[in-house]
């Protein structure tokens, strides 16, 4: 198994993955994205995220879908969108690998924190975090504004 940057050739694969994701997470039909999309937003003049594939032969098995943010109160920091291996690879040490990946980059840019959020019913996975040393903070909530309330706010 390797990990490396994806390529625009990848996005149906990361593409099947995020859906893979979204079920999981009991939200099958929220992805609305296209591979195109994924293309053009990933790989354009100004890319607006960076994936990483764990790849086993010529099969992609996993990724890591991250973007640089900017803290007021820390500078620098990498968003760690989504990192998800599919079902039947996990286990294999694709998961851990891929995140490491990302701690390596975020040395090497001197950024000083790596976020993400994970759903507070995902026990494994905060169990997991918490065992790397990660705070998983219950004190922030995490607030979203979708098309339809960005149109609303927009009428008000």
């Amino acid at each position: 198994m390797i990990i490396r940057p994806a390529t625009p050739q990848d996005m149906g694969n990361v593409l099947e993955l995020i859906k893979e994701l979204a079920t999981f997470e009991k939200e099958p039909q929220a992805v609305i994205i296209t591979e195109q999309d994924l293309i053009n937003d990933g790989f354009g003049p100004t890319p607006l995220f960076h994936v990483l594939v764990a790849q086993e032969q010529e099969k992609i098995i996993g990724m890591a879908l991250y973007y640089n943010r900017y803290s007021t109160w820390k500078g620098k920091t990498i968003h760690l969108e989504d990192l998800i291996v599919t079902q039947n690879k996990r286990g294999t040490g694709a998961g851990m690998a891929l995140y490491k990946e990302i701690f390596k980059i975020a040395k090497k840019q001197n950024v000083k924190r790596v976020e993400w959020v994970v759903l507070d019913w995902n026990k494994p996975a905060i169990d997991f975090y918490r065992s790397t040393g990660a705070k998983v903070l219950t004190d922030w909530n995490t607030v979203q504004m979708d098309e339809q309330g960005i149109n609303h706010m927009l009428q008000i």
